[in-house]
């Protein structure tokens, strides 16, 4: 498993500096942001 979240890490990093230089940095944080919030969400719904 940890090279599962290893690889996830290094992709993650990876797509941040791919949207930088693209400019579509805003569209990311924004859905990173609503993603997070969704999953909190969820966690209460079905705790």
């Amino acid at each position: 498993m940890r090279l599962k979240s290893t690889i996830y890490k290094i992709l993650r990093i990876w797509n941040d500096v791919d949207s930088v230089r693209k400019g579509k940095v805003g569209k990311r944080i924004g859905r990173r942001v609503a993603g997070k919030a969704a999953g909190k969400a969820m966690r209460k719904i079905f705790k």
